[in-house]
């Protein structure tokens, strides 16, 4: 998804760096997370169940997301790409200081591409859109808030230093974690972190217009919004640590400090404050923050220092058309043609695995699909 790379601080001179414009890393870390949304999550779920092996069971258990508290590794999907959102504004707001381009004009690019998102994610969520029932829109997407999260990011990355973000995550950590346990909910008091009592819901179904998801309560509303900007914020730390590293071992150094420090803080967090996706919980951020760091060095590692690449084009094909692959995947139906296609190879396998050959005949032509857009050059970007 093309996002717009961040200057550096009028306080500090920018830094040019010599590294290329695009990590081949980070779009092949982007492309396997869109394979976890764009089906990937679905297929190893579905093999629960069917192998008799316990780890496929286990592995399979781990793309089903808690229906409160907990943590399964589907739950950091969405805060991974965030992350990589904030990854890739470093790089191209940098770009653009050196360019010239002045702060409003940076602001503005980055303002219209929020708005287009905001949209983009309403049409998602509630296609078909009925406008003249207001009420029955849900105004919370995924898309809206990675526009919004970049917009104010890109606020803080052009005025403050990379501590001073820092200390703004660390702030609004704190203070959710205070508000949350501080302020009291009417006819639940403070502290209450269930379904039906906590702030947050309280709080949305109050100041939030349209439909929340379940009713009461929406994990994409506006009151998780703060929380959820955090791994934006700490995706454009990491990225400016990419940018300014004087060597990849120093750059290796910083994330996997960053990561380890970042999981570790989240699960201490967890024995007081639960990690809980539904509320973005600061543990959840810190424990998914820390997660994202430590991939992306995996990823940077392998691929960018020691030049393993081929096996990363797989992704990277996913990873360069993000937007294209997340829209396409909710209005066309690629597991009607995956069974109109294949059924008739399938239908000879055990009734329980249709669903999971189906599912990878879905993800082949998904894959396809994004693999020809990427042969004809085509990238859908705002």
């Amino acid at each position: 998804m093309h996002t717009v790379t961040t200057p550096v601080p009028p306080a500090q001179e920018p830094v040019i760096s010599t590294r290329p414009a695009r990590l081949q890393s980070l779009d092949a870390l982007r492309g396997f997370d869109m394979l976890m949304i764009a089906g990937g999550g679905a297929f190893i779920s579905l093999l629960h169940g069917k192998t008799g092996w316990g780890w496929v069971d286990t592995l399979a258990g781990q793309f089903e997301h808690p229906a409160w508290h907990g943590f399964s590794f589907y739950d950091f999907i969405f805060p991974l790409f965030l992350f990589m959102a904030g990854v890739s504004l470093s790089y191209s707001l940098s770009s653009g200081v050196a360019r010239g381009l002045s702060k409003n004009t940076l602001f503005s690019k980055v303002a219209k591409r929020m708005l287009i998102l905001i949209c983009l994610g309403i049409l998602y969520k509630n296609a078909p859109v009925d406008p003249f029932n207001p009420a029955g829109i849900r105004y919370g997407s995924v898309l809206g808030r990675i526009g919004m999260a970049t917009f104010f990011t890109t606020l803080l990355y052009l005025n403050i230093s990379l501590q001073q973000r820092l200390l703004v995550v660390a702030g609004i950590l704190l203070t959710y974690y205070a508000a949350l346990f501080l302020i009291p909910v009417p006819g639940y008091g403070a502290g209450d972190l269930s379904f039906e009592g906590n702030l947050i819901g309280w709080l949305d179904r109050h100041i939030m217009p349209g439909r929340l998801l379940q009713h009461t309560y929406d994990e994409l509303a506006l009151s998780t919004q703060l929380p959820a900007f955090c791994l934006t914020i700490l995706g454009s730390v990491a990225g400016d640590s990419l940018r300014m590293g004087t060597g990849s071992t120093t750059i290796l150094k910083r994330l996997v400090l960053f990561g380890v420090g970042g999981v570790a803080l989240g699960l201490l967090w967890n024995l007081h404050l639960p990690i809980n996706k539904h509320l973005w919980s600061s543990s959840f951020i810190l424990l998914t923050g820390g997660m994202a760091f430590l991939f992306l060095a995996a990823f940077y590692w392998v691929i960018d220092v020691q030049g393993y690449t081929r096996w990363a084009f797989f992704f990277r094909v996913i990873g360069m058309n993000s937007l294209a692959i997340y829209l396409a995947y909710r209005f066309i139906d690629f597991g009607k043609s995956s069974s109109l296609l294949f059924e008739g190879l399938y239908k000879h396998l055990a009734e329980p695995w249709h669903e999971v050959a189906n599912a990878l005949g879905a993800l082949a032509l998904v894959w396809l699909f994004l693999y020809f857009l990427y042969r004809s050059k085509i990238f859908v970007k705002v």
